[in-house]
């Protein structure tokens, strides 16, 4: 059994597949996947698993360099937004991009895969750019 807090196959084998800038996106309910980008759906039902939990069981596998949030987070303020700002001081989300909602949705479609979570506060939403351990 994986000593790694990661126990989930599908997400696991994304994470070990991935190369340096691809990119993976950790989503709320709502947040649409195009077609062809593979879905990773881990929602149960409202809240369950929750954002801040998907982020930070993927960060304790995922080697991140950057991460693309849209600008409406900082309007609605979901929750998880002081858990990103703190992320983002320890230096575990790499740089930041900010783009519009809309832009995010269409970033989405270069994707490796949309993790679906079952948050339910508005534009908890982060797409993570694979970096190299070396």
């Amino acid at each position: 059994m994986k000593k790694t807090p990661l126990l989930n196959i599908a997400l696991s084998r994304l994470i070990a597949s991935l190369g340096h800038g691809d990119t993976v996106v950790i989503g709320d309910a709502g947040l649409p996947v195009p077609p062809g980008v593979e879905l990773i759906d881990l929602a149960l039902t409202a809240g369950v698993p929750d954002f801040v939990s998907t982020l930070n069981v993927v960060l304790s596998e995922m080697q991140v360099e950057g991460n693309v949030l849209a600008q409406e987070i900082f309007d609605k303020a979901p929750p998880a937004l002081p858990v990103l700002e703190r992320l983002k001081g320890e230096g575990a989300l790499g740089e930041q991009q900010l783009v519009s909602h809309e832009a995010f949705k269409q970033l989405t479609r270069a994707a490796r895969a949309v993790v679906r979570t079952g948050e339910c506060q508005p534009y908890s939403n982060i797409i993570l750019i694979a970096g190299v351990t070396f």
